[in-house]
């Protein structure tokens, strides 16, 4: 497992993720199909040519995910138990296809879980850059994160 244990985690740390993934057409129009946003500003290329972008954009939703899973290989992969909540999620500038993001997550706060004893909440801040480092994505997660098992104990489900 790659993913980092609740004791692995200081409030400060940052957690790059050098594997960046580029965008393409057939991602965004297939996101749209799944999730029924028609939205022309996605998918019709004459219409978006004629919008202050000039091209079609890549759905925010989409670039949201992809943020998130990028950040799995690094940060949660093996070692979560859940996503609890995401807030403050801002897309400062556009996605377009061809572009390439790659994701830096801060953790912001930690705490054990009242709950869940074998468990620990962390609030994380990641940013999604595209290959210019202009920040794409911004939202803060909170994540339940398995505290890592005493000697002898096998690894929690």
């Amino acid at each position: 497992m790659t993913g980092k244990y609740y004791e692995d985690l200081e409030v400060g740390d940052r957690i790059s993720n050098g594997q960046g993934r580029t965008i393409t057409e057939a991602d965004n129009v297939l996101f749209c199909a799944l999730t029924m946003n028609g939205q022309p500003l996605h998918l019709n290329e004459d219409f978006a040519s004629r919008t202050e972008f000039g091209h079609r954009l890549v759905n925010g939703v989409f670039t949201l995910g992809l943020a998130v899973g990028l950040s799995v290989s690094g940060l949660t992969e093996g070692t979560i138990v859940a996503n609890l909540g995401y807030d403050k999620v801002v897309h400062p500038n556009p996605v377009f296809h061809g572009d390439t993001i790659y994701v830096e997550s801060e953790v912001l706060e930690k705490r054990l879980s009242k709950s869940r004893p074998g468990n620990g909440v962390v609030r994380l801040r990641h940013r999604g850059r595209n290959q210019r480092g202009e920040i794409v994505v911004e939202f803060e997660r909170t994540v339940l994160f398995l505290r890592r098992p005493a000697a002898g104990e096998g690894k929690e489900p």
